[in-house]
């Protein structure tokens, strides 16, 4: 087993705790979506896909690439931690309606208006080119959540701050820089 094997699920591990203990700080809000979070599933996902690719069928060998992957992986984190330190108390789990918003497009959101899904996306892509392409599969339900989380989040956002939203929307992409 190479150390990139051992070393991006530990990292992930460590993101995942810092990512519920940074919670505790968290303004009150309450659910706009869906009310269980998907957390679950994703780990049932991961167990299960675990299981079908037991072997290394689909392991990424080439350096260059798991050069590429690491690099990515850890584009892809830093965002994610660098927007979430960033949002502060504003951060909610996914489609949150916060009691007192506040909008922010600064830092991170300058570039995308949702840098914490661009960040967790970037990171299982770079998981997946740094060890094992079935991660593609974990990158594509993520994706289809994070897509759907980001349109709830967008209308609640645009009934909160009517006119600022809308302005802030029109010039900023959702999760791909001068993209999308």
């Amino acid at each position: 087993m190479s150390a990139l094997r051992v070393a991006i699920p530990v990292v992930w591990v460590v993101f995942w705790v810092y990512w519920l203990v940074s919670a505790a700080g968290a303004k009150e809000g309450t659910r706009a979506g869906s009310r269980r979070p998907p957390g679950l599933a994703i780990v049932v996902l991961v167990f299960v896909l675990s299981r079908v690719f037991r072997g290394n069928d689909l392991a990424v060998q080439a350096p260059a690439v798991q050069a590429v992957g690491t690099a990515v992986f850890a584009t892809g984190l830093g965002l994610a931690v660098w927007a979430r330190v960033y949002l502060g108390s504003n951060w909610g789990m996914p489609m949150t309606r916060k009691d007192e918003p506040e909008l922010v497009t600064t830092g991170p959101y300058r570039y995308v208006r949702h840098p914490i899904y661009t960040g967790i996306l970037l990171g299982v892509l770079g998981t997946a080119l740094a060890t094992n392409l079935y991660w593609l599969i974990v990158l594509l339900a993520m994706g289809v959540y994070f897509l759907y989380s980001a349109r709830v989040e967008e209308r609640i956002m645009a009934e909160a701050f009517p006119t600022d939203y809308l302005g802030y929307r029109a010039h900023t992409k959702m999760l791909v820089p001068f993209v999308f």
